[in-house]
Protein backbone atom coordinates (compact mmCIF):
# COMPACT_ATOMS: atom_id res chain seq x y z
CA UNK A 1 0.00 0.00 0.00
CA UNK A 2 2.89 2.36 0.73
CA UNK A 3 4.13 2.13 -2.87
CA UNK A 4 0.68 3.05 -4.08
CA UNK A 5 0.93 6.35 -2.25
CA UNK A 6 4.57 7.22 -2.90
CA UNK A 7 4.59 7.13 -6.67
CA UNK A 8 1.62 9.41 -7.38
CA UNK A 9 2.87 11.79 -4.68
CA UNK A 10 5.27 13.19 -7.28
CA UNK A 11 2.36 15.43 -8.31
CA UNK A 12 1.91 17.47 -5.12
CA UNK A 13 -0.91 19.88 -4.52
CA UNK A 14 -0.14 23.58 -4.90
CA UNK A 15 0.43 25.55 -1.75
CA UNK A 16 -2.61 27.27 -0.34
CA UNK A 17 -2.47 31.01 -0.15
CA UNK A 18 -2.70 33.00 3.06
CA UNK A 19 -6.42 33.50 2.37
CA UNK A 20 -7.02 29.76 2.78
CA UNK A 21 -7.14 28.14 6.24
CA UNK A 22 -5.13 24.89 6.02
CA UNK A 23 -6.71 22.13 8.17
CA UNK A 24 -4.88 19.27 9.80
CA UNK A 25 -5.18 15.86 8.18
CA UNK A 26 -7.40 14.66 11.03
CA UNK A 27 -9.71 17.67 10.62
CA UNK A 28 -10.00 17.07 6.89
CA UNK A 29 -10.69 13.35 7.44
CA UNK A 30 -13.43 14.08 9.96
CA UNK A 31 -15.05 16.63 7.65
CA UNK A 32 -15.14 14.29 4.67
CA UNK A 33 -16.42 11.42 6.81
CA UNK A 34 -19.30 13.75 7.70
CA UNK A 35 -19.78 14.65 4.04
CA UNK A 36 -19.77 10.98 3.03
CA UNK A 37 -22.50 10.14 5.55
CA UNK A 38 -24.69 13.16 4.71
CA UNK A 39 -24.29 13.32 0.93
CA UNK A 40 -27.87 12.45 -0.03
CA UNK A 41 -29.76 14.00 -2.92
CA UNK A 42 -27.56 13.51 -5.97
CA UNK A 43 -24.67 15.59 -7.35
CA UNK A 44 -26.37 18.98 -7.05
CA UNK A 45 -27.03 18.51 -3.33
CA UNK A 46 -23.59 16.95 -2.75
CA UNK A 47 -21.78 19.80 -4.49
CA UNK A 48 -23.76 22.28 -2.40
CA UNK A 49 -22.90 20.34 0.79
CA UNK A 50 -19.17 20.42 0.05
CA UNK A 51 -19.40 24.13 -0.75
CA UNK A 52 -21.12 24.87 2.54
CA UNK A 53 -18.60 22.88 4.61
CA UNK A 54 -15.31 23.56 2.79
CA UNK A 55 -15.91 27.13 1.58
CA UNK A 56 -18.46 28.71 3.91
CA UNK A 57 -18.02 26.95 7.27
CA UNK A 58 -14.37 25.88 7.33
CA UNK A 59 -13.02 28.46 4.83
CA UNK A 60 -10.44 25.95 3.63
CA UNK A 61 -10.60 27.11 0.00
CA UNK A 62 -11.90 30.24 -1.68
CA UNK A 63 -15.02 30.47 -3.82
CA UNK A 64 -13.12 31.01 -7.09
CA UNK A 65 -10.87 28.03 -6.46
CA UNK A 66 -13.86 25.84 -5.62
CA UNK A 67 -15.67 26.79 -8.84
CA UNK A 68 -12.50 26.26 -10.88
CA UNK A 69 -12.21 22.72 -9.49
CA UNK A 70 -15.94 22.12 -10.06
CA UNK A 71 -15.77 23.16 -13.71
CA UNK A 72 -12.83 20.82 -14.31
CA UNK A 73 -14.69 17.92 -12.67
CA UNK A 74 -17.75 18.64 -14.79
CA UNK A 75 -15.54 18.19 -17.84
CA UNK A 76 -14.41 14.72 -16.76
CA UNK A 77 -16.20 11.43 -17.33
CA UNK A 78 -17.55 9.79 -14.21
CA UNK A 79 -19.03 11.03 -10.90
CA UNK A 80 -18.29 14.74 -10.71
CA UNK A 81 -19.12 15.09 -7.00
CA UNK A 82 -16.67 12.35 -6.00
CA UNK A 83 -14.03 13.88 -8.26
CA UNK A 84 -14.62 17.26 -6.63
CA UNK A 85 -14.16 15.71 -3.18
CA UNK A 86 -10.90 14.12 -4.38
CA UNK A 87 -9.75 17.45 -5.87
CA UNK A 88 -10.44 19.33 -2.62
CA UNK A 89 -8.66 16.66 -0.59
CA UNK A 90 -5.71 16.90 -2.99
CA UNK A 91 -5.60 20.68 -2.61
CA UNK A 92 -5.55 20.36 1.17
CA UNK A 93 -3.19 17.39 1.72
CA UNK A 94 -1.84 16.16 -1.59
CA UNK A 95 -2.37 12.61 -2.84
CA UNK A 96 -3.15 11.11 0.56
CA UNK A 97 -5.74 13.84 1.13
CA UNK A 98 -7.31 13.14 -2.24
CA UNK A 99 -7.40 9.39 -1.57
CA UNK A 100 -9.05 9.79 1.83
CA UNK A 101 -11.58 12.41 0.71
CA UNK A 102 -12.57 10.45 -2.39
CA UNK A 103 -12.88 7.12 -0.55
CA UNK A 104 -14.87 8.57 2.34
CA UNK A 105 -17.27 10.05 -0.18
CA UNK A 106 -17.93 6.62 -1.72
CA UNK A 107 -17.54 3.87 0.91
CA UNK A 108 -20.58 4.61 3.14
CA UNK A 109 -22.93 4.61 0.15
CA UNK A 110 -21.29 1.51 -1.33
CA UNK A 111 -21.87 -0.42 1.89
CA UNK A 112 -25.52 0.65 1.97
CA UNK A 113 -26.15 -0.10 -1.72
CA UNK A 114 -24.70 -3.60 -1.30
CA UNK A 115 -27.08 -4.25 1.61
CA UNK A 116 -30.10 -2.91 -0.28
CA UNK A 117 -29.15 -4.82 -3.44
CA UNK A 118 -29.03 -8.01 -1.37
CA UNK A 119 -32.58 -7.42 -0.15
CA UNK A 120 -33.67 -6.59 -3.68
CA UNK A 121 -32.13 -9.71 -5.21
CA UNK A 122 -33.57 -12.01 -2.54
CA UNK A 123 -37.06 -10.52 -2.23
CA UNK A 124 -37.65 -8.79 -5.57
CA UNK A 125 -40.67 -10.92 -6.43
CA UNK A 126 -42.46 -10.04 -3.20
CA UNK A 127 -45.44 -7.78 -3.77
CA UNK A 128 -44.55 -5.52 -0.86
CA UNK A 129 -41.10 -4.77 -2.30
CA UNK A 130 -42.57 -3.96 -5.72
CA UNK A 131 -44.93 -1.54 -4.00
CA UNK A 132 -42.07 0.21 -2.22
CA UNK A 133 -40.22 0.74 -5.49
CA UNK A 134 -43.36 1.94 -7.22
CA UNK A 135 -43.54 4.81 -4.74
CA UNK A 136 -39.81 5.46 -4.78
CA UNK A 137 -39.73 5.90 -8.56
CA UNK A 138 -42.24 8.76 -8.42
CA UNK A 139 -40.20 10.53 -5.73
CA UNK A 140 -36.96 9.96 -7.67
CA UNK A 141 -38.49 11.81 -10.60
CA UNK A 142 -39.02 14.86 -8.40
CA UNK A 143 -35.43 14.67 -7.15
CA UNK A 144 -34.13 14.66 -10.72
CA UNK A 145 -36.28 17.71 -11.53
CA UNK A 146 -34.98 19.43 -8.40
CA UNK A 147 -31.40 18.71 -9.52
CA UNK A 148 -32.10 20.51 -12.81
CA UNK A 149 -33.46 23.53 -10.96
CA UNK A 150 -30.58 23.73 -8.46
CA UNK A 151 -27.85 23.32 -11.04
CA UNK A 152 -29.56 25.82 -13.34
CA UNK A 153 -29.57 28.50 -10.66
CA UNK A 154 -25.89 27.95 -9.97
CA UNK A 155 -24.53 27.71 -13.52
CA UNK A 156 -26.83 29.57 -15.95
CA UNK A 157 -25.42 33.02 -15.32
CA UNK A 158 -26.38 34.78 -18.55
CA UNK A 159 -28.18 34.30 -21.86
CA UNK A 160 -25.22 32.53 -23.41
CA UNK A 161 -25.23 29.81 -20.75
CA UNK A 162 -29.00 29.43 -21.08
CA UNK A 163 -28.57 29.02 -24.85
CA UNK A 164 -25.88 26.38 -24.31
CA UNK A 165 -28.12 24.43 -21.91
CA UNK A 166 -31.13 24.55 -24.24
CA UNK A 167 -29.03 23.55 -27.25
CA UNK A 168 -27.50 20.63 -25.33
CA UNK A 169 -30.96 19.45 -24.29
CA UNK A 170 -32.28 19.54 -27.88
CA UNK A 171 -29.15 17.86 -29.23
CA UNK A 172 -29.63 14.96 -26.84
CA UNK A 173 -33.40 14.61 -26.59
CA UNK A 174 -34.30 15.32 -30.22
CA UNK A 175 -31.19 14.55 -32.28
CA UNK A 176 -29.75 11.82 -30.01
CA UNK A 177 -26.22 13.18 -30.48
CA UNK A 178 -23.43 11.60 -28.38
CA UNK A 179 -22.76 13.36 -25.10
CA UNK A 180 -18.97 13.79 -25.61
CA UNK A 181 -19.63 15.69 -28.84
CA UNK A 182 -22.10 18.00 -27.09
CA UNK A 183 -19.58 18.66 -24.28
CA UNK A 184 -16.72 19.42 -26.65
CA UNK A 185 -18.80 21.80 -28.76
CA UNK A 186 -20.04 23.61 -25.64
CA UNK A 187 -16.53 23.97 -24.25
CA UNK A 188 -15.19 25.26 -27.55
CA UNK A 189 -18.07 27.75 -27.83
CA UNK A 190 -17.35 29.16 -24.38
CA UNK A 191 -13.61 29.36 -25.07
CA UNK A 192 -14.10 31.01 -28.48
CA UNK A 193 -16.55 33.54 -27.03
CA UNK A 194 -14.08 34.58 -24.34
CA UNK A 195 -11.22 34.89 -26.84
CA UNK A 196 -13.35 37.01 -29.14
CA UNK A 197 -13.92 39.39 -26.24
CA UNK A 198 -10.21 39.50 -25.48
CA UNK A 199 -10.48 37.85 -22.07
CA UNK A 200 -7.45 35.57 -21.85
CA UNK A 201 -4.89 37.27 -19.63
CA UNK A 202 -3.28 34.81 -17.19
CA UNK A 203 -3.50 35.76 -13.54
CA UNK A 204 -2.25 32.70 -11.68
CA UNK A 205 -0.08 33.02 -8.54
CA UNK A 206 3.52 31.92 -9.08
CA UNK A 207 3.22 29.14 -6.50
CA UNK A 208 0.53 27.48 -8.57
CA UNK A 209 2.63 27.47 -11.74
CA UNK A 210 5.04 24.81 -10.45
CA UNK A 211 4.51 21.41 -12.01
CA UNK A 212 6.16 18.00 -11.70
CA UNK A 213 8.59 16.69 -14.34
CA UNK A 214 6.71 15.15 -17.25
CA UNK A 215 8.34 11.76 -16.84
CA UNK A 216 7.19 11.51 -13.22
CA UNK A 217 3.65 12.38 -14.23
CA UNK A 218 3.77 9.74 -16.98
CA UNK A 219 5.11 7.11 -14.55
CA UNK A 220 2.38 7.95 -12.03
CA UNK A 221 -0.28 7.71 -14.75
CA UNK A 222 1.01 4.30 -15.89
CA UNK A 223 1.04 3.07 -12.29
CA UNK A 224 -2.56 4.09 -11.63
CA UNK A 225 -3.73 2.60 -14.92
CA UNK A 226 -2.17 -0.72 -13.90
CA UNK A 227 -3.86 -0.54 -10.49
CA UNK A 228 -7.18 0.20 -12.21
CA UNK A 229 -7.05 -2.80 -14.56
CA UNK A 230 -5.43 -5.30 -12.17
CA UNK A 231 -8.80 -6.96 -11.27
CA UNK A 232 -9.52 -7.54 -14.96
CA UNK A 233 -6.23 -9.40 -15.40
CA UNK A 234 -7.07 -11.56 -12.38
CA UNK A 235 -10.59 -12.31 -13.64
CA UNK A 236 -9.27 -13.46 -17.00
CA UNK A 237 -7.22 -16.13 -15.23
CA UNK A 238 -10.14 -17.54 -13.19
CA UNK A 239 -12.34 -20.21 -14.74
CA UNK A 240 -16.04 -19.40 -14.54
CA UNK A 241 -15.50 -15.67 -14.11
CA UNK A 242 -16.21 -14.77 -17.73
CA UNK A 243 -19.35 -12.81 -16.91
CA UNK A 244 -17.54 -10.77 -14.26
CA UNK A 245 -14.67 -10.11 -16.66
CA UNK A 246 -17.10 -8.90 -19.34
CA UNK A 247 -18.87 -6.74 -16.78
CA UNK A 248 -15.60 -5.21 -15.54
CA UNK A 249 -14.50 -4.47 -19.10
CA UNK A 250 -17.86 -2.85 -19.90
CA UNK A 251 -17.85 -0.58 -16.85
CA UNK A 252 -14.21 0.31 -17.46
CA UNK A 253 -15.25 1.56 -20.90
CA UNK A 254 -18.16 3.45 -19.33
CA UNK A 255 -15.77 5.16 -16.92
CA UNK A 256 -13.95 6.65 -19.92
CA UNK A 257 -16.95 7.96 -21.85
CA UNK A 258 -19.77 8.60 -19.35
CA UNK A 259 -19.79 12.36 -18.91
CA UNK A 260 -22.31 14.00 -16.62
CA UNK A 261 -22.38 11.36 -13.88
CA UNK A 262 -25.14 8.85 -13.22
CA UNK A 263 -27.88 10.91 -14.84
CA UNK A 264 -26.08 10.96 -18.18
CA UNK A 265 -25.03 7.29 -18.18
CA UNK A 266 -28.22 5.71 -16.89
CA UNK A 267 -30.17 5.42 -20.14
CA UNK A 268 -27.27 3.88 -22.06
CA UNK A 269 -26.33 1.40 -19.33
CA UNK A 270 -29.98 0.37 -18.99
CA UNK A 271 -30.18 -0.31 -22.72
CA UNK A 272 -26.96 -2.35 -22.84
CA UNK A 273 -27.59 -4.24 -19.59
CA UNK A 274 -31.13 -5.22 -20.62
CA UNK A 275 -30.99 -5.64 -24.40
CA UNK A 276 -27.39 -6.62 -25.15
CA UNK A 277 -26.22 -8.62 -22.13
CA UNK A 278 -29.51 -9.59 -20.47
CA UNK A 279 -28.13 -8.74 -17.02
CA UNK A 280 -31.27 -6.87 -15.97
CA UNK A 281 -34.97 -7.06 -16.73
CA UNK A 282 -36.87 -4.00 -18.04
CA UNK A 283 -37.55 -1.50 -15.27
CA UNK A 284 -34.85 -2.80 -12.94
CA UNK A 285 -32.52 0.12 -13.68
CA UNK A 286 -35.11 2.55 -12.33
CA UNK A 287 -35.36 0.35 -9.25
CA UNK A 288 -31.60 0.66 -8.90
CA UNK A 289 -31.73 4.43 -9.17
CA UNK A 290 -34.39 4.48 -6.47
CA UNK A 291 -32.03 2.45 -4.27
CA UNK A 292 -29.14 4.81 -4.99
CA UNK A 293 -31.29 7.84 -4.18
CA UNK A 294 -31.89 6.46 -0.67
CA UNK A 295 -28.16 6.12 0.05
CA UNK A 296 -25.40 8.68 0.64
CA UNK A 297 -22.67 9.08 -1.94
CA UNK A 298 -22.65 9.50 -5.72
CA UNK A 299 -25.66 8.36 -7.70
CA UNK A 300 -23.38 6.41 -10.02
CA UNK A 301 -23.38 3.81 -7.23
CA UNK A 302 -26.42 2.55 -9.14
CA UNK A 303 -23.84 0.79 -11.33
CA UNK A 304 -22.72 -1.25 -8.30
CA UNK A 305 -26.34 -2.38 -8.02
CA UNK A 306 -26.07 -3.62 -11.62
CA UNK A 307 -22.80 -5.34 -10.78
CA UNK A 308 -24.43 -6.99 -7.78
CA UNK A 309 -27.21 -8.46 -9.92
CA UNK A 310 -24.67 -9.70 -12.47
CA UNK A 311 -22.66 -11.46 -9.77
CA UNK A 312 -25.79 -12.75 -8.05
CA UNK A 313 -27.29 -14.22 -11.21
CA UNK A 314 -24.35 -15.37 -13.31
CA UNK A 315 -21.47 -16.54 -11.09
CA UNK A 316 -21.62 -20.29 -10.43
CA UNK A 317 -19.88 -22.30 -7.77
CA UNK A 318 -20.27 -19.78 -4.94
CA UNK A 319 -23.12 -18.43 -2.85
CA UNK A 320 -25.20 -15.96 -4.94
CA UNK A 321 -24.97 -13.26 -2.26
CA UNK A 322 -21.16 -13.54 -2.20
CA UNK A 323 -21.16 -13.38 -6.00
CA UNK A 324 -23.30 -10.27 -5.80
CA UNK A 325 -20.95 -8.57 -3.34
CA UNK A 326 -17.97 -9.40 -5.57
CA UNK A 327 -19.79 -8.00 -8.60
CA UNK A 328 -20.70 -4.78 -6.75
CA UNK A 329 -17.15 -4.21 -5.51
CA UNK A 330 -15.65 -4.90 -8.94
CA UNK A 331 -18.06 -2.44 -10.55
CA UNK A 332 -17.21 0.21 -7.96
CA UNK A 333 -13.50 -0.37 -8.62
CA UNK A 334 -13.93 -0.01 -12.40
CA UNK A 335 -16.07 3.10 -11.94
CA UNK A 336 -14.29 5.10 -9.24
CA UNK A 337 -10.56 4.39 -9.61
CA UNK A 338 -10.39 6.43 -12.87
CA UNK A 339 -11.68 9.45 -10.95
CA UNK A 340 -8.53 9.41 -8.83
CA UNK A 341 -6.45 9.13 -11.99
CA UNK A 342 -8.09 12.19 -13.59
CA UNK A 343 -7.47 14.28 -10.48
CA UNK A 344 -3.94 13.20 -9.61
CA UNK A 345 -2.77 13.36 -13.24
CA UNK A 346 -4.69 16.45 -14.39
CA UNK A 347 -5.24 18.71 -11.39
CA UNK A 348 -1.62 20.03 -11.24
CA UNK A 349 -1.98 21.27 -14.82
CA UNK A 350 -5.54 22.55 -14.38
CA UNK A 351 -4.39 24.61 -11.39
CA UNK A 352 -1.87 26.31 -13.66
CA UNK A 353 -4.76 27.47 -15.86
CA UNK A 354 -6.64 29.06 -12.97
CA UNK A 355 -7.13 32.72 -13.70
CA UNK A 356 -7.23 32.37 -17.49
CA UNK A 357 -10.69 33.65 -18.42
CA UNK A 358 -10.89 31.85 -21.76
CA UNK A 359 -10.24 28.46 -20.16
CA UNK A 360 -12.65 29.18 -17.32
CA UNK A 361 -15.29 30.28 -19.84
CA UNK A 362 -14.94 26.99 -21.71
CA UNK A 363 -15.34 25.00 -18.49
CA UNK A 364 -18.36 27.10 -17.48
CA UNK A 365 -20.00 26.42 -20.84
CA UNK A 366 -19.51 22.70 -20.28
CA UNK A 367 -21.21 23.01 -16.90
CA UNK A 368 -24.13 24.76 -18.61
CA UNK A 369 -24.35 21.90 -21.13
CA UNK A 370 -24.61 19.43 -18.24
CA UNK A 371 -27.79 21.25 -17.19
CA UNK A 372 -29.26 20.29 -20.56
CA UNK A 373 -28.12 16.70 -20.04
CA UNK A 374 -29.89 16.40 -16.71
CA UNK A 375 -33.01 18.08 -18.15
CA UNK A 376 -32.98 15.46 -20.91
CA UNK A 377 -32.83 12.69 -18.32
CA UNK A 378 -35.60 14.30 -16.25
CA UNK A 379 -37.95 14.28 -19.23
CA UNK A 380 -36.94 10.74 -20.21
CA UNK A 381 -37.55 9.55 -16.65
CA UNK A 382 -40.82 11.40 -16.41
CA UNK A 383 -42.21 9.74 -19.50
CA UNK A 384 -41.17 6.25 -18.40
CA UNK A 385 -42.36 6.66 -14.80
CA UNK A 386 -45.75 8.22 -15.56
CA UNK A 387 -46.64 6.24 -18.70
CA UNK A 388 -46.69 2.52 -19.26
CA UNK A 389 -45.90 2.80 -22.99
CA UNK A 390 -43.35 5.22 -24.49
CA UNK A 391 -42.03 5.13 -28.06
CA UNK A 392 -39.47 7.12 -30.00
CA UNK A 393 -41.07 8.72 -33.05
CA UNK A 394 -38.39 9.18 -35.76
CA UNK A 395 -38.49 12.19 -38.07
CA UNK A 396 -38.28 9.92 -41.12
CA UNK A 397 -39.64 6.41 -41.50
CA UNK A 398 -36.24 5.24 -42.72
CA UNK A 399 -34.71 6.09 -39.34
CA UNK A 400 -35.22 3.45 -36.67
CA UNK A 401 -33.63 2.47 -33.36
CA UNK A 402 -32.95 4.15 -30.03
CA UNK A 403 -30.30 6.47 -31.48
CA UNK A 404 -32.38 7.76 -34.39
CA UNK A 405 -33.32 11.47 -34.40
CA UNK A 406 -36.89 11.92 -33.24
CA UNK A 407 -39.08 12.51 -30.20
CA UNK A 408 -39.99 10.29 -27.28
CA UNK A 409 -43.77 10.11 -27.29
CA UNK A 410 -46.00 8.44 -24.67
CA UNK A 411 -49.27 6.64 -25.26
CA UNK A 412 -51.80 8.88 -23.44
CA UNK A 413 -54.01 5.96 -22.47
CA UNK A 414 -51.09 4.36 -20.58
CA UNK A 415 -50.85 7.21 -18.02
CA UNK A 416 -50.61 5.78 -14.50
CA UNK A 417 -52.78 7.95 -12.21
CA UNK A 418 -51.17 6.58 -9.04
CA UNK A 419 -47.66 7.42 -10.27
CA UNK A 420 -48.85 10.91 -11.27
CA UNK A 421 -50.43 11.47 -7.85
CA UNK A 422 -47.27 10.38 -6.02
CA UNK A 423 -45.09 12.54 -8.26
CA UNK A 424 -47.25 15.63 -7.61
CA UNK A 425 -47.24 14.93 -3.87
CA UNK A 426 -43.46 14.52 -3.73
CA UNK A 427 -42.99 17.67 -5.82
CA UNK A 428 -45.20 19.66 -3.46
CA UNK A 429 -43.36 18.36 -0.39
CA UNK A 430 -39.84 18.77 -1.78
CA UNK A 431 -40.09 21.91 -3.88
CA UNK A 432 -42.80 23.83 -2.07
CA UNK A 433 -42.59 22.83 1.59
CA UNK A 434 -38.86 21.96 1.59
CA UNK A 435 -39.46 18.68 3.42
CA UNK A 436 -36.32 16.54 3.78
CA UNK A 437 -35.56 14.23 0.88
CA UNK A 438 -35.28 11.07 2.98
CA UNK A 439 -38.67 11.76 4.59
CA UNK A 440 -40.29 12.26 1.17
CA UNK A 441 -38.74 9.06 -0.18
CA UNK A 442 -39.96 7.14 2.85
CA UNK A 443 -43.49 8.55 2.60
CA UNK A 444 -43.78 7.80 -1.12
CA UNK A 445 -42.44 4.29 -0.57
CA UNK A 446 -45.10 3.62 2.07
CA UNK A 447 -47.87 5.10 -0.08
CA UNK A 448 -46.73 3.03 -3.05
CA UNK A 449 -46.71 -0.05 -0.84
CA UNK A 450 -50.24 0.68 0.33
CA UNK A 451 -51.45 1.28 -3.22
CA UNK A 452 -50.02 -1.99 -4.52
CA UNK A 453 -51.25 -4.05 -1.58
CA UNK A 454 -54.75 -2.59 -1.97
CA UNK A 455 -54.63 -3.43 -5.67
CA UNK A 456 -53.71 -7.07 -5.09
Amino acid sequence: MSSMVKMPATTPAPSLTTEDASPSFAEMTAAFARIGLLSFGGPAAQIALMHRICVEEKRWIREDRYLHALNYCMLLPGPEAQQLATYIGWLLHGVRGGMVAGLLFVLPGLAVIIGLSTLYALYQDAGWLAGLFFGLKAAVLTIVVEAVLRLSRRTLKDRFHVLVAVTAFLALFVLALPFPLVVLVAGFAGFWRARRRGHDAPAVPAAVLSRPPWWRSLAALAFWLLVWQAPYLVLLSIAGAESLASMFAFFSQMALVTFGGAYAVLAYVAQVAVQDYGWLRPGEMLDGLALAETTPGPLVLVLSYVGYLVGFRTVSGIDPVLGGVIGAVLTAWATFVPSFIWIFAGAPYIERLRGRPAISAGLSAITAAVVGVIANLALWFGLHVLFGEVRRMPFLSAWTGEGAPGLWWPEPASLDPAALALFLLSAWLLLRLNVGMVKVLGLCALLGLGWRLADL
